[in-house]
């Protein structure tokens, strides 16, 4: 299973630190080495979210995801994009961004991180909303009681998430963005572009993947009057969910794990030019630990870890809201990735310690029967 899940990551490891020891030495390999534990590191709580979406999707797509997804991830994030970023604040073609790039290291640093602030704010308003989204909704397993029971009566309001992040990203804009630590000058007209354009995809993508999901629903429904559902396809057996996503579902659903991936990768792609600021090895580097994110993310499915330990998908969602919350103060101050990474396996460390003792207490080693409504931790 851990071989089979696995193998890729570990091939593409070997072949990757092979490839960076040829090309750039013992020091290219040291680089590509650590920007996969950052990889890794910062986007642990990622593969907890993929999978809890994932294992709503049908084999194919998973292999999909394993497969286009990553390409996606590597190719397109930790590659591409910081070149199209140049691009487009530098006001200069594609190719003479990827000249820039190969020729002048500095120079197009300095263009990338100066536009730290839109990405920050795009992304931190779109992870935000993710938190907000689950932590307002009222779930038959709470992990922090205290605060998810109330947070679940206020969150009856619809819009409130929509509320809660406008309010965030002005204050943002009225506080750090005047002050931006990258780009120089007054940020705050970028900040809320930004911020606006996070929230309408998160809406947009998130809306179209929802409308499918519930299609889901109702067909499933039809499918057990006998009706033959047009967007499912039945799974035989394992942990997961009882249907998977196909078709028109699965495709959007997939287009959403990809923004989803995509902005968990801003951090990553900004914080790698702390290390180096060699396109070509951090796409290596952070390629290598975006696989071994996916891969995590299939086997977490496989297992049916999400149902065994019903806390996780809790703690991660929690880790995204303190990402969303550090990279809109990443526009003013900056703040190291050890912390960010440290953040985020905290709070899953802590919400698996609880559901460990949560299965102990009821006598079970996964997940109970889903009668039972609620179930509150200790921590």
């Amino acid at each position: 299973m851990l071989l089979k899940t696995f193998g890729w990551s570990f091939a593409i490891t070997v072949l990757g630190l092979g490839l960076a020891g040829v090309l750039w030495g013992w020091q290219g390999l040291a680089i590509v080495g650590i920007l996969s534990i950052l990889e890794i590191s910062l986007s642990f709580d990622n593969a907890v979210i993929n999978a809890g979406i994932l294992r709503k999707m049908n084999a194919f797509w998973q292999k999909i995801f394993l497969t286009v997804g990553i390409l996606v991830a590597v190719f397109g994030m930790r590659l591409v994009f910081p070149v199209v970023i140049v691009a487009i604040t530098a006001k200069m073609g594609p190719i003479e961004a990827v000249q820039l790039a190969v020729n002048n290291k500095a120079h197009y640093e300095e263009l990338v991180t100066s536009a730290h602030p839109a990405i920050a704010a795009f992304g931190g308003i779109f992870l935000l909303m993710i938190f907000l989204d689950f932590i307002f909704e009222d779930r038959d397993y709470k992990w922090l009681s205290w605060i998810e029971k109330p947070l679940a009566r206020i969150g009856k309001l619809d819009t409130l998430s929509i509320i809660v992040a406008l309010v965030v990203l002005l204050v943002s804009a009225m506080t750090v963005a005047p002050h931006a630590a990258h780009g120089g000058g007054d940020k705050t007209t970028t900040v809320l572009l930004s911020g606006i354009a996070g929230l309408i995809t998160y809406l947009v993508v998130g809306g179209i993947s929802g409308y499918f999901e519930g299609r889901l629903e109702d067909e499933d429904e039809e499918a057990e009057d006998g009706a033959e559902p047009a967007a499912v396809e039945k799974k035989g057996g394992g942990t997961g969910a009882a249907v998977g996503l196909a078709g028109k579902a699965a495709f959007f659903m997939f287009l959403y794990l990809e923004v989803i991936d995509a902005s968990f990768s801003f951090d990553g792609v900004i914080g790698a030019f702390a290390i180096t600021n060699d396109i070509f090895e951090m796409a290596l580097g952070l390629g290598i630990g975006a696989m071994y994110i996916r891969s995590l993310t299939v086997f977490l499915v496989r297992k049916g870890t999400l149902d065994d330990y019903v806390y996780l998908e809790h703690g991660a969602h929690y880790a995204i809201g303190a990402l969303g919350v550090i990279l809109l103060a990443t526009i003013r101050y900056e703040i190291n990735e050890v912390v960010t990474g440290l953040v985020g396996i905290v709070l899953i460390g802590l919400s698996f310690g609880s559901s460990v003792l949560r299965n102990r207490r009821e006598g079970k080693p996964g997940a109970e029967s889903s009668a039972q409504s609620e179930v509150t931790s200790g921590v």
